[in-house]
């Protein structure tokens, strides 16, 4: 049985490949709610229904592999009232068609279509008929965009056979070929990788990277850029990331309030993301937890480590030993 992420914290979840075999639609209720998040799961031919699901977890990134017969999928609005983490869900349909509806909007899903999805708020899949997809889960805060501009994307088809797409999607397809690679030492390297380039993706669908698109946004992302740039410098400040961008401090300050947080806020988010990469990754395993704070310039030991304990729920020695 999956493992599921609503119920063991990302630094305990064990970094194996799980594979649940469903041969009727209660076990995969179960199943698909483990894998994913609580679900209501029904099937206009239950009889013979039969599914596969293979999964791993690196870093609080889970990467699945479905195979399974005709049903419908609803994180209900009840579902959603009772709470627990907001993820981003990616799919990648592999084989057959399936229809994705949230927000308002309906996406068609077919073979090579990337398409986003919020557990945060209800959505339905349909499926008509046998399929394959896979499908890359992550906390919101695991990537640089804001979780209000990627819910422009949902229930958006993208394709997988141009532009960016082209360039994602083979990744994504072998990554779910491949998952016994994500329970090895690259694991976390892979799948932060992946998240890299699902964040291409979205930045470019918006409309981030072009200079015609929304001023506004445009500023936002080359100060999120900046940002990320200048994260090991101690002299990082409201006052610097403005100045270097022509802006006043209070509008700078303004900007980040319309994206319910602050410039302080975000500055340690990604500084401490950029932390626990470090500490999961063995070209940095013979680094201290201390040298690994100052490279991304936390200069205070004990200050990052009780920032990383209030984010992550465990300190990040523990973190680094269990995994």
């Amino acid at each position: 049985m999956p493992v599921s992420p609503t119920t063991l914290p990302a630094a305990t979840r064990p970094q194996t490949v799980a594979t649940n075999v469903a041969r009727n639609i209660n076990d995969f209720r179960v199943a698909v709610s483990d894998a994913f998040v609580p679900l209501q799961v029904t099937a206009s031919h239950a009889d013979g229904f039969r599914s596969v699901i293979r999964g791993a977890a690196v870093d609080e990134v889970h990467v699945t592999d479905l195979r399974a017969a005709p049903h419908v999928v609803e994180r209900t609005p009840e579902l959603v009232s009772r709470g627990g983490r907001n993820y981003f869900k990616v799919s990648l349909m592999l084989a057959g068609r399936g229809l994705l509806i949230q927000d308002g909007r309906e996406a068609v899903l077919e073979p090579g279509s990337l398409a986003v999805y919020d557990t945060s708020r209800p959505y339905s899949l349909v499926f008509d008929e046998e399929f394959r997809t896979m499908v890359v889960m992550f906390p919101h805060h695991l990537i640089t965009l804001p979780a209000d501009l990627v819910g422009e994307l949902t229930a958006v088809s993208i394709s997988g056979s141009d532009g960016v797409g082209a360039v994602v999607a083979p990744y994504l397809s072998q990554l779910a070929v491949n998952l016994d690679q994500l329970a090895g030492n690259v694991g976390a390297r892979l799948a932060h990788s992946a998240l890299d380039l699902v964040t291409t993706v979205f930045t470019r669908e918006l409309g981030l990277d072009d200079a015609g698109g929304d001023p506004h946004r445009a500023l936002m992302q080359r100060i999120r850029a900046h940002i990320d740039r200048n994260l090991a410098s101690t002299d990082l400040s409201p006052a610097s990331i403005a100045a270097a961008h022509f802006i006043s401090t209070r509008h700078l300050h303004a900007l980040f309030q319309e994206q319910k947080t602050t410039v302080s806020t975000w500055i340690r988010l990604r500084r401490l993301e950029q932390c626990r990469r470090d500490l999961v990754d063995p070209v940095y395993a013979d680094r201290s937890v201390a040298a690994i704070a100052a490279r991304w310039g936390f200069v205070d030991a004990a200050h990052f480590s009780r920032a990383f304990k209030s984010l992550f729920n465990v300190s990040p020695s523990e973190f680094r030993a269990t995994h």
